[in-house]
């Protein structure tokens, strides 16, 4: 049986609230908190299909709207504006989870990346895992976005297509490397930024669920769930 949602709102200081999911299953080991991309909000089936997927792998998940998304705005937040709500909704997570388990940062594109600002700046998460890393802009691979990760020190998973504009290989798998064993790379094949791969027909959120496996298999292996 699937874990119930609940919608909730949480307050983002000097912002005001904004919306989320929450959902834990029975006997759930961890907590996993996901932010969306820039285009779409947290209903959008790829993070729909993405924390049902964890769920079922017996993960709470809580995903959220940034206060641009939430207040019907096209531009994204400015990042201290995505920080404080990342750090308001793992705050709600961590308060939820209490003593059962640890609590990990997630996001896709965007989401991601202002995770990794907030726990390069000291928000406390578990470890990491980006569902596609926006390492520099499409047709731009010399405007690296990578100078924060190296201030991380807890586990970090890349899901990242091999088709991924915003993280070309040659550029991407340095990155990797620089980060020694705090960083793992687990790639789609012949997949874009959002993991999708060309001519397949499945859909988004069968994109995204299929990724969790992984990702409950990472978060095991590092003893944090």
């Amino acid at each position: 049986m699937p874990a119930p949602e609940e919608r909730l709102t949480i307050d983002v200081p000097d912002r005001g609230p904004v919306s989320g999911v929450y959902a834990r299953p029975a006997g759930a080991r961890s907590t996993i908190v996901v932010a969306h991309g820039a285009g779409a909000g947290m209903d959008h089936p790829f993070l729909a299909g993405f924390t049902r997927a964890m769920n079922e792998e017996d993960v709470a998940t809580l995903r959220f709207n940034f206060p641009y998304m939430e207040e019907g705005r096209r531009s994204p937040d400015r990042a201290p504006v995505a920080i404080e709500a990342w750090r308001a909704a793992f705050e709600e997570a961590s308060r939820r989870a209490g003593s059962g388990g640890s609590v990990w940062a997630s996001g896709k594109s965007f989401g991601g990346r202002m995770a990794s600002m907030a726990v390069a700046e000291g928000m406390p998460a578990a470890g990491l895992v980006f569902l596609g890393y926006p390492l520099h802009p499409p047709g731009k691979p010399e405007r690296v976005r990578d100078e924060h990760l190296s201030a991380i020190g807890v586990p970090m998973l890349f899901l990242q297509g091999t088709r991924d504009p915003f993280a070309q290989a040659e550029v991407l798998e340095p990155v990797i490397a620089k980060l020694g064993d705090r960083a793992t790379l687990h790639t789609v094949e012949g997949g874009g930024h959002s993991l999708e791969i060309r001519g397949s027909k499945r859909d988004p959120l069968e994109v995204a669920a299929s990724l969790a496996p992984v990702v409950s298999a990472f978060m095991r292996q590092h003893g944090k769930s």
